[in-house]
């Protein structure tokens, strides 16, 4: 597979940045471009043929059986030659493209996986999955376009003009003066189509936003028991689509009509104006010459023609060579290569007056955060929202980097260290588990593929899946749909934390893992987190205090600083903003002297 990773697409042109994507492949191209001529010659040979016979039968001669013969054993290899160069042509065309399209987007891939978690972030992904999909999809359009239209039209231009110029070179003069003329009214004509498609496009995507929306509101609607409403509502964006719809056909039949009477009117022009150089001997030519000169207006101007409507899609194909050279090129790549691996993690971490600033912020999420934790320590992160626990989180995992002060991890610097490796070693546990379509097995075993059935049962025991487990009708090897559709929010949390343990992390992160639970799922995983946690070093971050209230230290941040740092009942004692946050959540009376908002 051709190496695209490490191409220059912002400092070269489209077209030659999509050069490059068939560089491994331009023999087989210029195999199938041979194949194409010969496959197309009937395009204009027959042509050539037809007036020849015509010819025959119209000079006078008398034994022409012979001849004709020729022409029609000629004419029968032009055609059948196409059955197996036609084959030949897709095979070597379409193995091609469909080689470049896998590693466009084997490459996209890569590179995604490569990429800062701060761009996954910043980017949406819509966008990043049109950039896999239809933006390579667009490129391969672009290439059988390339080759399925462009060297039709040019060939056929070339032959028909180089046959022409043999046997009635003034005739060249007529074809310059209303090849043009055809073309500009056939766009004119196409420019006023192309209006009226592009206003019903518009209301059918009015139309599809309304939609959506529909689908969206529909527990919203069914609730509110405003069913009518909606119908009402949808009904009417259906009635203007419909009228659109309606006008748009009509116009289509009008255009279109005049476009082709326009276009055989112009045909019929030149059969006669052949005709009539013909009869009068302005040009020494056959009867067969002017069936042959107006099949080659036909052939010249529907080539133009041709070349016009299909420069819209070389220019959308090119964009997309842009777009995905966007991603290629991106330079917010994670930097691990060279980088010492990690072999072993005991899980002692040390802060020292780390600060991080997100690009394009003025001010710090995280601002001289210095602590000394432990192996095996637990350590909760409270305080409210944008406080900077989540950003601490994120550096604990290597997804940010310190814009100052450094992290060690067992005495080693984190921004010395591949990353990857140390990640072995972690397990993250957050309030959105993420589940793909697949098994129990699959998703518990997810980064552990060698897991036997003795830890995946100990695992689902420890996790207290036993219960849910039994009772699926194909066990530990029943299917789940994608994000566990069908799942509790509880049942999905327990999955996630059977993962965690499955991986025997040294290092553990739990943000927000019982939030939003019921009393009876969150005493079930608040008991699976604590085997989870023992013997591991732990980072929590929790807005409900009463999950961390066994954590070794309690770490209280405001405005990306640590404002209290202590045990439960050491800060409780204190009676500082610790205390006022577990006032507010308890119903307890307020400190004044306390300012902190939860």
């Amino acid at each position: 597979m051709i190496d695209l990773l490490h191409f220059e697409y912002r400092s070269q042109k489209a077209l030659k940045a999509y050069a490059n994507f068939y560089a491994d492949y331009r023999l087989k191209l210029l195999a199938a471009l041979a194949m194409f001529v010969i496959k197309a010659s009937p395009v204009w040979g027959i042509p050539i043929i037809t007036a020849n016979i015509i010819n025959l039968l119209t000079n006078g001669q008398k034994e022409i059986g012979w001849a004709i013969a020729v022409q029609f054993a000629i004419g029968t290899v032009l055609i059948v030659q196409n059955i197996p160069t036609h084959i030949w042509y897709v095979r070597i065309l379409s193995k091609t493209t469909r080689s470049v399209e896998m590693d466009l987007r084997s490459s996209l891939c890569t590179r995604l996986q490569q990429l800062s978690i701060p761009y996954h972030t910043n980017s949406k992904i819509g966008v990043l999955q049109t950039k896999v999909l239809r933006d390579v999809e667009n490129i391969e359009m672009l290439t059988k376009l390339l080759f399925d239209s462009l060297p039709n039209i040019f060939f056929t231009v070339v032959v028909a003009v180089a046959v022409t110029t043999m046997r009635a070179p003034a005739f060249l003069i007529f074809y310059a003066l209303t090849v043009p003329a055809a073309v500009v009214l056939y766009h004119l004509i196409r420019n006023r189509m192309s209006h009226y498609n592009r206003r019903f496009r518009r209301s059918m995507e009015d139309m599809s936003g309304k939609v959506v929306e529909m689908l969206k509101l529909i527990p919203i609607t069914r609730a509110h028991n405003v069913e009518a409403a909606e119908i009402t509502k949808i009904n009417a964006k259906l009635e203007r689509v419909k009228t659109s719809g309606l006008r748009l056909d009509y116009l289509n039949a009008i255009f279109g009509a005049l476009n082709w009477v326009v276009f055989m009117m112009f045909n019929l022009i030149t059969l006669a104006t052949a005709a009539y150089i013909c009869h009068k001997g302005y040009i020494k030519m056959g009867v067969g010459d002017v069936v042959l000169l107006t099949s080659y207006f036909n052939a010249i101007a529907g080539g133009v023609m041709q070349l016009m409507n299909t420069l819209p899609a070389i220019t959308k194909g090119l964009e997309s060579v842009k777009s995905i050279g966007e991603v290629l090129e991106c330079p917010d790549i994670e930097q691990n290569a060279g980088k010492p691996q990690i072999a072993k993690v005991d899980g002692a971490f040390a802060f020292e007056q780390v600060g991080f600033r997100y690009q394009g912020s003025d001010d710090h999420a995280v601002d001289g955060f210095s602590l000394a934790v432990k192996a095996g320590e637990t350590i909760a992160l409270v305080g409210p929202s944008g406080s900077g626990k989540s950003t601490i989180m994120q550096l604990i995992i290597g997804f940010i980097r310190p814009t100052s002060g450094k992290i060690l991890i067992d005495g080693q610097d984190m921004n010395g260290l591949d990353l990857r490796s140390y990640r072995r070693f972690i397990s993250v546990v957050t309030q959105e588990t993420v589940l793909f379509d697949g098994s129990i097995r699959d998703n518990i075993a997810y980064g552990v593929p060698q897991a036997t059935d003795a830890q995946l049962q100990a695992v689902i025991d420890d996790a207290n899946l036993r219960e849910f487990v039994d009772r699926l009708p194909d066990g530990i090897d029943t299917e789940i749909k994608e994000n566990g559709a069908r799942l509790s929010g509880g049942q999905k949390q327990r999955l996630a934390i059977a993962r965690a343990l499955l991986r025997n992390p040294r290092v553990l992160i739990l943000d927000e893992a019982t939030s939003a639970l019921d009393v009876e799922s969150e005493a079930l995983i608040q008991e699976a987190l604590d085997r989870l946690i023992k013997g591991r070093t732990t980072f929590i971050v929790a807005h409900r205090l009463s999950t961390i209230r066994n954590a070794d230290r309690i770490v209280v941040l405001t405005h990306g600083r640590i404002a209290e740092i202590g045990a439960h009942d050491e800060l409780l004692a204190r009676d500082g903003i610790y205390a006022n946050m577990h006032r507010l959540q308890t119903g307890g009376r307020l400190n004044s002297d306390a300012t902190t908002t939860v």
